[in-house]
Parts: C-alpha cells; sequence; structure tokens
C-alpha cells in the first residue's frame, strides 16, 4: 500500500514540474518571440542610440547622407575651342555640375540651432584659405571678435576649402583642426579651394545657411584681408531694421554697366564658353558686403537654377536679377582701397577709417593696430567731410 502511494505522489510531482517547467518556457518565448521574428532588431536599436547620440552631440550621422564622388563631366569637351582654354577654365567646365562635397569641419550649432538662429543679428561669414591662419588669429581678435555690439549678437564664421596635395594637404587640414578645437569658428568641404572655386564655396556656405541658421537677421559676407568696422555695421543694419519695412539688403560697393574680361592673361578672365553675354547685371564688389538673411535665402533658391560662374560677387548679382531684386551702393564700403588726399598724409590715419564700414585691403598687423585705435575714446577727428 505504501508503495503505491509513493508511486502516486511521484507521478504527481514529475507533472506538476513538467507542466511548471513548460509553462516557463512559453513566458520565455513569448518574451523574445518578437525580436525573434525580426533578426536585425538588434542592429536597429544600436544604430537608433548612434544616431541619438549623434544628434546629442550636435553632429549628424557621418553615412547618413554619403555624398557620391563628382565625376568630370566628358560632354564639356565638345564645347568650341575647348583645348585652347586655360586649365583652370577647362576645370570649372568639366566640374561645373558639382555642388554638393563632403564636410570636414561643422559647427551646426554656431546661431544656437535653425530655431534659436533669430538672437543672431550679425553672422559674419569669412572667405579664408587654409593658409591664412595669421589672418584669422587678427580677425578673431579684432572687428571679428564674437560679442555683444550696441545690444545685439555678433558670431563668426570662417569658410574654406582644402589646399594643396599630399603631406602639406594634411599639414593643412590638420591647421584648421586644431583651430577648429579652439574656436569652433570654421566651416570646411573637402573641395579644391582655388580662384575659381569661390562660387562654389559660397553656395555651400548658403545650402549650410538654411538648415542651420535660416533665421539669422543679417550677414556680412567677405575676404579675410579686410578691415571692417563691425561695430559701425551694427549702427547702419539697425538703423535699416528700425526705418526701413524691407525685408531685402544687399549694400557695398557697387559696380555696374560692366562686362566679362575677355584677355586670357587676366586673372577675372571669363571666355565666351562660360558666359555668352557681354554684360553683367548689377553686382557690390566681392571683398565684402552687406545682406539681409531674407536676401541670402532668396540667392541661394536662385542658385540652384543658374550656372557657376567663376567671378563669386558677378555670380551674387545675377541671383539677385533673377530674383528680381537690385545691389545698392554705400559710400563707407571700400573693397577697392581708401583713397587718401595728399602725398605727406599717413594713410593709416585712424580718423579716414573711423567711420567706414570696409576697406580692402590691409595688412594683418596694420590691422590689429587700426583696431585699436579707432577703438581710442581720446581719438579726436574732423568732421568726416573734410578728410576725404
Amino acid at each position: 500500500m505504501l508503495r503505491a502511494c509513493s508511486r502516486y505522489i511521484q507521478r504527481e510531482i514529475s507533472a506538476i514540474t513538467f507542466v511548471l517547467v513548460g509553462s516557463l518556457l512559453l513566458v520565455i518565448l513569448f518574451n523574445y518571440s518578437e525580436d525573434f521574428s525580426n533578426p536585425d532588431a538588434t542592429l536597429q536599436v544600436d544604430v537608433r542610440n548612434y544616431e541619438c547620440h549623434m544628434k546629442s552631440s550636435g553632429r549628424s550621422s557621418p553615412h547618413a547622407n554619403p555624398i557620391p564622388k563628382c565625376e568630370r563631366n566628358q560632354s564639356a569637351e565638345l564645347v568650341k575651342n575647348f583645348s585652347s582654354l586655360p586649365t583652370g577654365i577647362k576645370d570649372l567646365l568639366y566640374y561645373r555640375h558639382c555642388r554638393h562635397f563632403p564636410m570636414l569641419l561643422d559647427i551646426p550649432d554656431k546661431c544656437g540651432g535653425a530655431n534659436g538662429s533669430s538672437d543672431v543679428f550679425l553672422l559674419l561669414v569669412i572667405k579664408s584659405s587654409a593658409i591664412n591662419y595669421d589672418r584669422r588669429e587678427v580677425l578673431r581678435k579684432t572687428w571679428a571678435k564674437e560679442r555683444l555690439s550696441n545690444g545685439v549678437w555678433i558670431r563668426r564664421i570662417f569658410i574654406s576649402g582644402t589646399m594643396g596635395t599630399g603631406h602639406e594637404k594634411k599639414r593643412l587640414n590638420k591647421l584648421l583642426k586644431l583651430e577648429q578645437s579652439k574656436y569652433n569658428d570654421i566651416l570646411q568641404w573637402d573641395f579644391k579651394d582655388t580662384f575659381y572655386n569661390l562660387t562654389l564655396k559660397q553656395i555651400l556656405f548658403l545650402e549650410w545657411m538654411e538648415i542651420n541658421c535660416p533665421n539669422t537677421q543679417f550677414l556680412f559676407n567677405g575676404d579675410d584681408d579686410v578691415f571692417a568696422n563691425t561695430d559701425n555695421m551694427v549702427l547702419y543694419l539697425q538703423n535699416f531694421k528700425h526705418k526701413s519695412r524691407r525685408r531685402h539688403l544687399f549694400a557695398g560697393h557697387l559696380i555696374q554697366y560692366v562686362g566679362p574680361i575677355r584677355s586670357p592673361y587676366s586673372k577675372y578672365y571669363v571666355p565666351e564658353q562660360v558666359y555668352e553675354s557681354n554684360s553683367y547685371p548689377a553686382y557690390c564688389g566681392g571683398g565684402g558686403f552687406l545682406l539681409s538673411g531674407y536676401t541670402a535665402l532668396v540667392i541661394y533658391t536662385k542658385s540652384k537654377s543658374i550656372p557657376i560662374l567663376p567671378i563669386d560677387d558677378v555670380y551674387m548679382g545675377m541671383c539677385l536679377a533673377e530674383a528680381g531684386l537690385r545691389p545698392e551702393h554705400h559710400l563707407g564700403v571700400r573693397t577697392a582701397g581708401l583713397h587718401v588726399p595728399g602725398k605727406n598724409v599717413d594713410r593709416l590715419e585712424p580718423c579716414f577709417y573711423k567711420e567706414m564700414l570696409l576697406v580692402h585691403r590691409m595688412l594683418s598687423g596694420d590691422m590689429y593696430t587700426m583696431w585699436h585705435r579707432i577703438q581710442d575714446s581720446d581719438l579726436k577727428c574732423a568732421p568726416f567731410s573734410s578728410r576725404l
């Protein structure tokens, strides 16, 4: 009897154990069935976490939108007398269609994000080749210093491509990277930074601006060898904003009633194969000009349908003309230099520069000295009209 009871109890225990183990296996299988049905689930979680990390650190995923290498357009050789054109013009025609290049250095949060970019009153956009380290250093300490001016923010960006080949290219890229780690003020793309690519540099910046700084109020766009009185620029722009109801502004040294230079010996040579018309639209000298954020975005929109011209300031004028807008002249912008009367007069007398907006060009040492001299509260100058 006892033996029969013992066998019965063992069978019951075994049955109960089987049920419990089976139930536990079903629970485990149910909890993981979703992941088992999707073999990429773990990978997807990792990618999402990576993308979140990249967003939180202010960068884009490096493989989110890979940019394919832009190939040479061989049909350019069908252009009339192509073989007789200078190498620079040939390269322009080969790669004129290329408008997108990988970014090597980026600062997507420069304006406080797209939504916060309206807090930037004046964004200084300075064209600077990698080799011009000394110029950038002086500008950071003088007129391009990021600061509050008359109650509004001035921010600074240098835009650059690449220079040289091999070891030289690596050294110069390293230089910019070191500067970036200290100042956070450089945009660099992987294209050759040459005179013929200045327009490309402008287009790439405008594309970047549309994404990262779309609500910036005003911009200064110019070279790294100009002397700019950015405090005067702020006063002028504040007055424009207060008195004018226009959103459009594009002001500088106005150039009009001129056309392309056809001499192949000129730096500014533009053959008919690149630009057929014998006249340019009105434009402002590329040494430096002021424009509203609204106008900058209009220019970018129009640039998408206008073939690249190697003369960047003329190209800006072409985009404005396409939009039905005109540039305007400002007496304080002297991209052709400042004419100082008299033979025995100091051409770097600060009173000549105190009321200017911009003068092109000036050596770095002179620029550093000039900036501090015009800031001197003890500087006494005669009325502007009597000095020039």
